[in-house]
């Protein structure tokens, strides 16, 4: 087998054009790469360089073998990489930006976890709904749950999860009120309302692409997913969340789905980073961790 190391002083002799400049560059004996070379084409059995007092040229089969060489050379310092990537532990301090519905449905539960694996990480979570400048106000990741596509704004994007908006409603007020069997009916309903631009109306999508736009009954008006959550289970209405902010109560029967074929929209979970930070070790390791974690919660 091949001296790994006779591959590396072969490679850095062409690279930089012969041994003398490549000796300089290593602090290598131009001796040593010299003999090394030659006993690689004495394992090869063919000569790799013509080389003389005054030139330094592959042979044909030198150009082939110093191609597949180099081939073998970088996938050698991915592997090493690769492994000290694994081994180096995140260190240092990890600052997240988020909106206050997003802390709560998505990040909470998983942060402490995130800190027990890393404990020579320290990570610092912003809770804010305000809109924050990663790069001027120095945070490294900024998680954003939205509904339309985020702006191009120069920051890496990683989309961590995406999910449907459904219609929920208490089994009380669906007994009181009847189930509605299309979107038409529902104008005949009480709902709860998120009382942002177009709120008022709904934009529905079934399950085979059709398109229906209503306009129920506003008896209440919220702008945080929470509010309308426990107005629903309180048998105030019907409303539309995101799937996972009523998880729990669909599963414990506090709520139902009202026409389970008809979605409102999705809402999608995004990181964003600046580019230079997401080089980091702490901030790889941090969105790494929180996409598994998203993705499987």
């Amino acid at each position: 087998m091949l001296n790994l190391n006779d591959l590396v002083l072969f490679a850095a002799s062409v690279e930089h054009g012969g041994f003398a400049a490549a000796s300089r560059r290593l602090g290598v004996p131009k001796s040593t790469l010299s003999k090394r070379v030659a006993a690689l084409e004495d394992d090869l059995g063919v000569r790799l360089i013509h080389r003389t007092s005054r030139s330094f040229t592959l042979t044909d089969t030198g150009r082939d073998f110093y191609e597949h060489a180099r081939a073998a050379l970088i996938e050698t310092e991915a592997a090493e990489d690769s492994v000290r990537r694994r081994v180096a532990e995140p260190t240092g301090k990890v600052r997240i930006s988020c909106g206050v519905p997003t802390a709560q449905d998505y990040l909470a539960e998983h942060l402490p976890v995130l800190a027990r694996r890393y404990p020579r990480m320290h990570v610092l979570v912003d809770v804010s709904d305000r809109r924050v400048d990663l790069v001027q106000e120095g945070y490294d990741i900024a998680v954003r749950s939205h509904f339309a596509p985020l702006p191009d704004s120069g920051l890496i994007q990683r989309q961590a999860l995406v999910e449907d908006i459904v219609l929920v409603a208490a089994p009380m007020y669906l007994a009181e009120h009847g189930l509605p069997s299309g979107p038409p009916e529902l104008s005949e309903h009480d709902a709860l309302l998120t009382g942002q631009a177009g709120g008022d109306a709904w934009h529905l999508t079934r399950i085979d692409g059709a398109q229906a736009q209503v306009e129920p009954r506003a008896r209440m008006t919220a702008n945080e997913g929470r509010v309308l959550r426990a107005g629903a289970v309180a048998g105030l209405g019907i409303t539309v969340l995101p799937e996972r902010m009523c998880r729990a109560e669909l599963s414990n029967g506090q709520l139902l789905r009202v026409l389970p074929e008809w979605t409102a929209g999705r809402v999608t979970t995004t990181l964003l980073v600046p580019h230079r930070r997401g080089q980091l070790p702490s901030v790889r390791a941090t969105v790494e961790f929180l996409l598994d974690s998203l993705a499987l919660s």
